[in-house]
């Protein structure tokens, strides 16, 4: 677990030793800009399979499945009618192998348990408005269920995205056009009913922590240092409104480019991105209610309004490379309804030459990469061949940039494995066929993520600080110092044992995440210290151990002297230091 995941693995774990599951903590600070159920659910699977890593990754791994599993359900019911159970099944495929799905789960982020609320609140909606359905008041309130469990997840935007394009759905049908439709349209999706049951999911923790972290109500329209205003203030205001608009304090996320956030999805959906421009041929336009052609036709269109209104959402806000995950499905379906529509075949064998040609390209470049460091040493960890780029790490994807040619010498075998899985869906893709192409495609996605998957583990020391966690367990115990943010070393305090439920002390630490909580009435005095601070309990009697990143070493030997610091371990370019031999 890295030292960023780690972060919401120990929130969960302070729920669970605290048991207050309403206001999120770290270090005894208060960390109130996320919603909780992601918290909550890892919480419970602590308490039930006991604290381990692996466990705190079940709720994204679980969700990840129901979210696939879900969508080939979606495409099945929609388009069985007029082409089977093909297209839901690539549609499942499409999501199952792509590469957004493989690298946004990786990291203990809510996305993906919120795009499967999203994505089944959209089904429930087309559900309850259907004329074949038998049970509309059902799938209404599984709809309002799901809305009000994603409010729990990832905030408003569960709520915005389904409904506004719901919205759209239905001024582009025309049914709340007349007041008989409207009227029909209303009485099948019991709207107030819904409303009652979104509130009674999502309302009482809001309202709690409202409570428990007053001031109750502030409006201000201003974000900055040294202010605090309570939950309302900062969960609605400054990590909705605030962050739409680029103007949330503290500034510690960073915006992709909105050319990048448009064509990166052919990367996120790859491989089968390829076949995104067969979607135009399909047909969005609702046909008469008793035709077999009007559920695929309607649930077309509600994909091209779900996925259009989320990434035009995003045009205009600060954006992360996983925020569009939302409207994965959406494309998902219309991908997998084109690969079954004749009328786009063309474009379809279009979508054939391009994987190809993708597919050996990556496969050329691979082997130039192995032929160029096959030979070189590999010592240590990959940490000695990176570089360092802080100012991108505010991306999701920002470490990529560490990579260099002489890094690739610890990745051979991820390197060969993935060559081998282009090597299959160059083949495949290149003798034309629909089901030996995306059969080729499935398995060369399995081998390219099993590849990701190892090269992920060589990574760990670099990523990750569990051997600085190890290394304390066995030194007598003292107290811990983190120089810089609390996320910078995070997973040392997940796997630290020895230091479970004991304060620790952050050097120039009072940044990010943990300075608004820190100015709180009820924060901790004890967790944040300075330069002059540390120095002080440096030099005492006492037995300190301190966790630094390489670069910060000189910062340290200036403030105490070279010989007040006793190695202890380094591994991925990070240090622990005792003041005591």
């Amino acid at each position: 677990m890295d030292d960023v995941d780690a972060v919401q693995a120990q929130i969960s774990r302070n729920m669970l030793d605290s048991g207050d599951w309403v206001t999120a903590r770290l270090d005894g600070v208060a960390y109130l800009e996320k919603s909780p159920l992601k918290y909550w659910m890892i919480a419970t699977a602590f308490k039930v399979l006991g604290v381990h890593d692996w466990v705190a990754r079940l709720p994204v791994a679980l969700s990840a499945v129901l979210l696939c599993w879900l969508t080939y359900r979606m495409g099945g019911w929609a388009f069985s009618r007029v082409s089977g159970q093909w297209a839901g099944m690539y549609a499942g495929l499409t999501l199952a192998t792509c590469v957004g799905l493989f690298l946004f789960t990786r990291i203990q982020i809510p996305d993906v348990a919120v795009t499967a609320t999203i994505a089944l609140a959209m089904w429930a909606f087309l559900r309850a408005l259907d004329q074949d359905e038998t049970r509309p008041g059902l799938w209404s309130a599984v709809m309002a269920a799901a809305i009000g469990t994603g409010l729990l997840l990832k905030g408003l935007i569960a709520a915005v995205f389904p409904i506004a394009a719901m919205l759209l759905f239905l001024g582009f049908t025309g049914e709340w056009k007349s007041r008989e439709t409207r009227w029909e349209s209303w009485r099948r999706l019991h709207v107030f009913r819904g409303i009652v049951i979104a509130l009674a999911i999502a309302a009482p923790w809001h309202i709690l922590a409202t409570i428990r972290n007053p001031p109750y109500f502030d409006f201000t329209m201003h974000s900055g240092p040294g202010e605090y205003r309570g939950f309302f203030w900062f969960y609605f205001f400054n990590e909705h409104i605030l962050r739409f608009l680029n103007l949330r304090y503290p500034r510690d996320y960073n915006t992709v480019p909105r050319l990048y956030f448009w064509l990166l999805h052919l990367l996120w959906l790859f491989p089968f991105s390829v076949y995104l421009p067969a979607t135009i041929k399909l047909s969005y336009r609702p046909v008469d209610r008793a035709s077999s052609l009007n559920r695929a036709s309607r649930m077309r269109l509600l994909c091209l309004c779900w996925a259009g209104f989320l990434l035009v959402f995003f045009t205009f806000s600060s954006t992360q490379e996983y925020y569009s995950m939302p409207c994965y499905p959406a494309l998902a379906l219309l991908i997998g309804s084109a690969l079954t529509e004749p009328r786009a075949a063309a474009w379809i064998r279009k979508g054939h030459i391009a994987l190809a040609v993708v597919a050996t390209l990556a496969l050329a470049a691979i082997a130039f990469i192995l032929s160029q460091v096959w030979n070189l040493p590999a010592q240590g960890d990959i940490s000695r061949a990176l570089t360092q780029h802080p100012e991108a790490y505010t991306l999701s994807l920002g470490h990529m940039g560490d990579l260099t040619m002489a890094s690739f010498a610890y990745l051979r075998i991820p390197l060969l494995l993935a060559g081998l899985g282009f090597l299959v869906g160059a083949i495949s893709a290149w003798r034309g066929k629909l089901s030996g192409t995306i059969l080729g495609a499935v398995i060369m996605m399995i081998l390219f993520i099993h590849a990701a998957r190892l090269a992920l583990v060589v990574f760990d020391p670099y990523l990750a600080s569990r051997p600085l966690a190890e290394a304390l367990n066995r030194e007598p115990r003292g107290t811990l110092i983190l120089d810089d943010q609390y996320y910078t070393f995070s997973s040392v305090v997940f796997y630290a044992e020895k230091y479970h439920g004991q304060r620790l002390l952050l050097l120039n630490g009072r940044v990010n995440n943990l300075e608004y909580g820190s100015y709180a009435p009820d924060a901790p005095r004890d967790v944040f210290i300075d330069d002059p601070g540390f120095r002080d309990r440096w030099l005492s009697q006492d037995l300190y151990y301190i966790c630094v990143e390489k670069p910060q070493v000189e910062r340290l030997e200036k403030l105490v002297g070279r010989e007040a610091l006793h190695p202890v371990i380094e591994s991925g370019g990070k240090f622990v230091f005792r003041n005591r031999a």
